[in-house]
């Protein structure tokens, strides 16, 4: 059974808190920057936000909003051993074009704000290295107009590669120096 506090908001009411607040990005690119923030060792603040965005100014989400159920699922999915690690994305009703924009947005906001975490003390497994260089590339990717069947199947495994990553790059550099911690 799931934990209700691990499932992430509905990505329309996540759009809908981050345009109250004139974010400017969109819920892709938000949760993508959360989850680069937190695997790169960034805390979860009632600032969060700020740091996510590097913008101090930046509100402090309200309680029981769809952005503070947003950190809270996403620091606690990515902490789960069991993978259920799911990205912030639209769903197969939107075209191809909708959805591979926002997961290149969503690897955008994650290089971003993993760079803001980690600063330049860069510990990386080899495994690590070659997954942060791999989702620099699919933040610099262009959303294409049109696909076929295969362009559907690639996105998927596209998608499911970016999870992976993520949680890789979360274990190098979170779960590593926990395990470190607890051993010394």
């Amino acid at each position: 059974m799931t934990d209700p506090s691990s499932e992430l908001p509905e990505l329309g009411e996540v759009e809908r808190d981050a345009r109250a607040l004139s974010l400017g990005v969109s819920a892709s690119e938000l949760h993508g920057g959360l989850c680069g923030w937190l695997a790169g060792g960034g805390g979860l603040k009632p600032d969060w936000l700020g740091a996510v965005l590097a913008d101090p100014a930046a509100p402090v989400p309200a309680d029981g909003s769809a952005l503070q159920q947003l950190a809270a699922a996403t620091a606690s999915q990515l902490a789960d051993r069991s993978f259920g690690f799911d990205l912030l994305l639209p769903g197969g009703e939107t075209s191809l074009a909708t959805r591979s924009g926002a997961l290149f947005e969503w690897c955008n906001g994650f290089v971003g704000a993993f760079g803001l975490a980690l600063g330049a003390q860069a510990s990386l497994s080899e495994e690590g290295q070659e997954a942060l260089a791999d989702l620099a590339r699919l933040a610099r990717a262009q959303a294409q107009e049109e696909g076929d069947d295969s362009d559907e199947e690639a996105l998927v495994e596209i998608e499911e590669f970016v999870r992976v990553a993520a949680l890789l790059l979360h274990g190098d550099c979170v779960l590593a120096s926990q395990h470190r911690q607890r051993l010394n």
